[in-house]
């Protein structure tokens, strides 16, 4: 607990630097397939520090994201059989039994698994890796990655933009309730259409 209290100190410390949106974009990248610490931390402090680049910070985040996206597809497609062991020894969230689940999840809803991972609490790195392993149409998973990362990271930038230093403590406390709520909402909603209409 104590390691990952400073992991996210030096997250946040790049804010106070002159490369805090190179450091965005590499954090972005590579949360998408290892590093423990959510790209938001950083994005935050960015945006309260610079309010009128909350929306560029934003893009940022996304761009890097669904690029790591790619590259831990790539992971998963090419190299699983050689990592499998690294990932289910070192990278919390992995286990043989989550993977079984994954690849049923795959199966079945393979776009809004892709989704809701990239926008809500479920761990996007699992995804992104095991959507490489199953072998998931790859169009469809890089539509999905963008749309779910980037409706996450605009949405923390316009709370920013909108509300100023006073949600910060919001967002960090609550984001993945919200966004668990709103993912649930859009369900609801997609069901209404489908069978209401």
């Amino acid at each position: 607990m104590f390691g990952l209290r400073r992991l996210y100190d030096w997250v946040l410390s790049w804010a106070q630097t002159p490369y805090g949106g190179i450091a965005l974009f590499f954090l972005a990248f590579i949360e998408s397939s290892v590093f423990p610490v959510p790209p938001d931390v950083l994005l935050i402090a960015l945006a309260l520090s610079a309010p009128t680049r909350a929306f560029r910070f934003a893009l940022i985040a996304a761009c890097g994201s669904v690029l790591g996206g790619l590259f831990g597809y790539l992971l998963g497609f090419g190299l699983w059989h050689v990592l499998d062991s690294y990932f289910y020894a070192y990278v919390p969230g992995f286990s043989p039994e989550g993977f079984v689940r994954v690849q049923d999840l795959f199966e079945r809803y393979n776009f809004w698994v892709v989704f809701s991972a990239g926008f809500t609490p479920i761990p996007y790195k699992i995804i992104t890796i095991g959507a490489g392993v199953f072998q998931i149409n790859l169009p469809v998973f890089v539509l999905a990655s963008a749309v779910g990362r980037s409706l996450r990271f605009f949405l923390v930038a316009w709370f920013l933009y909108r509300f100023g230093p006073p949600v910060r403590i919001l967002i960090e406390k609550y984001f993945n309730l919200l966004a668990l709520v709103f993912f649930i909402l859009l369900l609801a909603g997609v069901w209404v259409v489908k069978y209401a209409f």
